[in-house]
């Protein structure tokens, strides 16, 4: 098969020009119908507009709020650690670099949901209770950065 030869595979449809004249099908009003507001450039309503109607944005009440100062973790599982070999030293460094975490945020957080196998010392910035637990019923440390 030549360059020439190459067929789309696609349908190619050409976008319409409006505003053309009249052997468009488009021209004169160019679909925008007689007059009123739409008919204008720069016409039309601001996002959320209901006609002067009190809109639901502001109808339904407004609760809670968002702390500024919250702290999100990167958060993995004890099965998750399962991956490393014995006497590994799993931090969030290593983490990032596998994969297992996208973000670094503000720290590792290790959570006890599923078992551990290895022995391995974990260092975090936080650990559940069951985290730890499993971590040293196994025979590895959990060290607290």
């Amino acid at each position: 098969m030549k360059l020439h030869e190459m067929s789309l595979t696609y349908n190619r449809k050409e976008r319409n020009r409006v505003g053309r004249g009249p052997g468009s099908g488009n021209g004169k009003t160019a679909g925008r119908g007689q007059k009123g507001q739409n008919a204008r450039s720069g016409g039309g309503v601001r996002l959320g507009f209901e006609g002067g109607q009190t809109p639901i944005s502001r109808r339904l009440p407004k609760r809670g709020f968002t702390n500024i100062n919250r702290k999100e973790y990167a958060c993995v599982n004890v099965a998750t650690l399962n991956r490393y070999e014995d006497g590994t030293e799993v931090t969030i460094a290593l983490l990032l670099e596998d994969g297992v975490v996208k973000k670094e945020l503000s720290g590792l957080k290790v959570l006890g949901n599923g078992e551990l196998t290895k022995k391995l010392t974990v260092k975090a910035v936080k650990f559940s209770a069951s985290a730890k637990e499993a971590i040293e019923k196994v025979g590895g440390t959990a060290e607290q950065i």
